[in-house]
Formats: structure tokens, C-alpha cells, sequence
């Protein structure tokens, strides 16, 4: 038989289902069905959705019932903003801006220090793979209360060299989010043929700065992002540290001022839980979302 003809016969066979006998479209991983999605969505929402009514709820109370009738107004959320009563937030406002700033400090840690070594170690040392992972989860296995007793001797030798700052926090923050960090971006190297990708780059002369730039960090997009968020999330409610080292940071201003007024400690929890739902959406977002250049050659092939 000649080459044109086995050709010819080749695409002229139909397509054998290869799928085995008995094994039916979804097999043993079998999803679950539409219903028992959303009783799962509607039971996890309803769990999630209680407390959060109820701090609205208690934020929107007029602070005494007139006439055994609970009262509701929006006085509280007035007060918070309102430049008559600013001095009285004023610490509160400077441990957010404390805590925004420590986050991005420990964001740039998280990307700058372990995201470059998980990347090195996944493409040229992948035997320390696993002495990696165990150092990233060690912190996680130790309570903050026992860290935080060997972070203060450390940090009376840093408050000597930069000074007490809170900035300085995120030294330690950073290794208090290792684990948190560590998670996703290795979960999402584990789904990614980065070694593949890699040596197909490289194979059509592509450098080592645009392999990781244009081919790798793409690829792991939704694992950093995810890994940011929860690093955030981690130094917004880090309470431990700042509260050792006396450094005013969200949670110990909270603390501060839930004594003397509640109700504005329930509001800021709130704009907290906002904030974290909204990085949500938009790491759902951007994570889901297609590059826009392979979109491009997707419509001109």
C-alpha cells in the first residue's frame, strides 16, 4: 500500500468512542447534579449570611428602644465620616492606613521572594520541591503566640536599624503567611506543564525573561492572585504580632475602639467583609478571563 493510500484510508475511517465499556460521561468523578449545587450554595450563603445580617442589623440600632420598640437609623455610619468626630477616629484611621501599607509590603514579599523560588525550584531543582514545601508549612504548625515570642528579641535589633515602624511588621507577617501563600501558587504549578512550556519556549528562541513573563506568570495567574488575597486577608486580621510589638495596626485599633464604641467596630468589620468579597469577585475575574492576545489569535485563526 502506498502512502497516499494509507493516508486515505486512515481519514476515511470514522472515530472510535475510546471511552470504556460501562464507565458512563462522568464515571467515578461524578459531579452533583444542579439541585444539590445550589442546596450546597444556599446552605454555605445562609451560614455565611446570618452574622453578616446580624451586624448590620446591630450597627443600624439607635442605641436605646423607645417605647419597647427598637429603633434604627444611620447615625453611626454619618459619625464614622464626619469631619466633626474625626479626631476621635483618628487612630482607628491610622491603623487601616498602618495595615494597607504592611500588606503591600507583605504582597511584595509573597512575590518578589516566593514566587521566583517556587518558580526556580519547579524548573531547574525539582528534588527541593519537597524541602521547600516543608519550610513554607512549618509556620503554620506553630502558634502565633510562640512566634511572636521569638519575633521580639529579633525586632528589638530591627527597631535599633529602621527604627519602631509598623512597616517593619511585615518581616514577621511574612513568614506568618508562608503557608497561606505557598498553597495556591503550588496548586496552580502542579495543574501548569511549566517544564513543558518552558522548553517549548526556549526551543523557538524565546529568552528566559519573556518565558517567564509572557509564558509562565500568565499561566499561573489565578494562583497568585489567590495567593495575594488570602496574604491580605492574613495581615487584616493579624492581631497577635501587632498587639507584642505595640505597633497600631486595624485589629488593635479595633480593639481600641470597640470599647468605647461598638457600633463603629461592627461598621469597619463590615467594610472589611466588603472589601474581602470584592477582591473576590475581581480575582474570579481576572482569573477566568482569557489573555487578550491569544483571544486575538483565536478570531484571526
Amino acid at each position: 500500500m502506498t502512502a497516499a493510500a494509507a493516508v486515505q484510508t486512515i481519514t476515511s475511517e470514522p472515530v472510535v468512542n475510546r471511552r470504556p465499556r460501562g464507565v458512563g460521561s462522568r464515571g467515578f468523578a461524578a459531579e452533583p447534579g444542579k439541585v444539590t449545587r445550589w442546596i450546597i450554595l444556599g446552605v454555605v450563603g445562609i451560614v455565611f449570611l446570618i452574622p453578616i445580617l446580624a451586624m448590620i442589623e446591630f450597627s443600624l440600632r439607635l442605641g436605646q428602644r423607645i417605647d419597647g420598640v427598637q429603633k434604627y437609623t444611620f447615625s453611626h455610619y454619618t459619625a464614622v465620616f464626619d469631619p466633626a468626630n474625626s479626631a476621635g477616629y483618628e487612630n482607628l484611621f491610622q491603623g487601616i492606613t498602618n495595615s494597607l501599607g504592611i500588606c503591600l509590603l507583605t504582597v511584595a514579599i509573597v512575590l518578589v521572594l516566593l514566587l521566583p523560588t517556587m518558580i526556580l525550584v519547579e524548573l531547574k531543582y525539582p528534588k527541593l520541591r519537597a524541602l521547600l514545601e516543608f519550610v513554607c508549612i512549618i509556620p503554620v504548625t506553630i502558634p502565633s503566640i510562640v512566634l511572636v515570642v521569638g519575633f521580639v528579641p529579633v525586632y528589638s535589633v530591627v527597631a535599633s536599624i529602621f527604627g519602631s515602624y509598623p512597616w517593619t511588621m511585615a518581616f514577621a507577617v511574612g513568614i506568618i503567611v508562608l503557608p497561606y501563600a505557598y498553597r495556591p501558587i503550588a496548586a496552580n504549578l502542579a495543574a501548569v506543564e511549566v517544564i513543558i512550556l518552558s522548553e517549548a519556549s526556549r526551543s523557538l528562541g524565546a529568552g528566559w525573561g519573556s518565558v517567564l513573563w509572557r509564558v509562565i506568570l500568565p499561566n499561573l495567574r489565578r494562583g497568585i492572585l489567590s495567593s495575594c488575597f488570602i496574604t491580605i486577608a492574613v495581615v487584616l486580621g493579624e492581631y497577635t504580632i501587632a498587639s507584642f510589638l505595640s505597633q497600631n495596626t486595624f485589629q488593635t485599633a479595633l480593639i481600641l475602639v470597640q470599647h468605647t464604641d461598638p457600633y463603629v467596630a461592627v461598621i469597619f468589620a463590615l467594610l472589611a467583609l466588603i472589601l474581602a468579597f470584592v477582591l473576590l469577585l475581581i480575582i474570579g475575574r481576572i482569573g477566568s478571563a482569557s489573555p487578550g492576545g491569544f483571544r486575538r489569535k483565536r478570531r484571526s485563526a
